[in-house]
């Protein structure tokens, strides 16, 4: 049996400000580098053999310090890859969510936001992140279960739907509830080609 974590990265300094992120490359706040630090005290004794994270810093440094208050791994390889990245925005990159609301209403970025198949302008929908974040997982992800190694995943709020969405078998009317908050790990294992959530 393997275990595999999934965990968003900690409170970016976009996230802090109300800020669409997307694919702008954003540090961690100093309330992000404390969520990760609770995550990764949370995740001290689980012994991981490869971590996977996207091409984003703030994803990078949350599976750091994860990793740095790991007490039952050893010098663990860590897999970088575009395709993990956060949900591209397009043109609401950069811009406060409030603002847009006013600007466009609020249902239309919930819409933007939390749907499957509706994109922001220039961006990604969720569906769309989905082609890439999916392969990824299947091709390179479920390898490593399979050869029993115990995984960390630390990416971001969509490309994290997306895979769970894809484990848990969650239709696309269901996903537009579903909020995976900052420096939160998700737990499940592996066994047998079965992939399980843990509580």
């Amino acid at each position: 049996m393997a275990r595999l974590i999934l965990v968003r990265h900690g409170q970016s300094v976009w996230n802090a400000t109300n800020r669409f992120t997307g694919w702008t490359d954003v540090d961690l706040s100093e309330k992000g580098v404390g969520e990760a630090d609770e995550a990764g005290l949370q995740l001290a004794d689980i012994r991981f053999d490869v971590v996977h994270t996207s091409d984003l810093i703030r994803a990078q440094r949350t599976a750091e310090i994860i990793m740095g208050h790991n007490r039952a791994s050893g010098d663990v390889p860590t897999r970088y890859d575009r395709r993990l990245n956060e949900r591209h925005y397009g043109a609401l990159q950069g811009l406060n969510k409030a603002e847009t609301a006013e600007k466009h209403g609020a249902e239309q970025v919930h819409v933007w936001r939390r749907s499957y198949d509706v994109a922001p302008p220039e961006g990604e929908s969720l569906e769309m992140t989905a082609q890439r974040t999916i392969p990824y997982f299947i091709d390179e992800i479920v390898p490593d279960l399979e050869g029993g190694l115990n995984v960390l995943v630390s990416a971001h709020g969509n490309s994290l739907r997306s895979i769970v969405m894809h484990i848990e078998n969650i239709s696309p009317e269901e996903i537009v509830s579903l909020e995976i908050p900052t420096g939160e790990p998700i737990h499940y294992t592996y066994n047998e080609g079965v992939i399980s959530r843990d509580g």
